[in-house]
Formats: structure tokens, C-alpha cells, sequence
């Protein structure tokens, strides 16, 4: 895997990463978290990215029903 797609590897700005960029590096996060043997410091860093990225998802999810319950109550007129 190259350097820059490690977990817990900044890319440029996290809002520019789609949904399913974050999830993927979310998923390698917690993947590298849960396998262990990294040292605190790392381990702390991957948890602040992990915060990072679930942030950028939940903020494409809200957007995704702001969208949805526009076009769902725009039926209704």
C-alpha cells in the first residue's frame, strides 16, 4: 500500500474525499487498530483519523437524507 493511502495518513483535505473513500479508509483504520501492535502514539493517531473519516461519512449520510426527504416531500404536494 503506498504511503499516502495508510491509515492514518492525512490526504490533502478530508472534504474532499467521497463517501466511499472515507469508508474504505475508515474500514483500514479500524482494521489496523483492531490487529494491534502498533505503538500509542500511532494508535492514537489512527483513532483521531478514524474520528476524522466516520465525521466526512456521517456528513454525506445527513446530505443524502437532506435529499431524500426533499424529494420524498415534494411528493406530497
Amino acid at each position: 500500500m503506498p504511503e499516502s493511502e495508510k491509515p492514518g495518513k492525512q490526504p490533502g483535505k478530508q472534504e474532499q474525499l467521497s463517501y466511499e473513500e472515507a469508508r474504505d479508509q475508515l474500514i483500514d483504520v479500524v482494521r489496523t487498530l483492531e490487529q494491534g501492535g502498533t505503538s500509542l502514539a500511532e494508535s492514537l493517531a489512527l483513532w483521531e483519523r478514524g474520528e476524522e473519516l466516520a465525521a466526512v461519512c456521517q456528513t454525506a449520510l445527513d446530505g443524502a437524507r437532506e435529499r431524500l426527504d426533499a424529494v420524498l416531500g415534494q411528493d406530497d404536494d
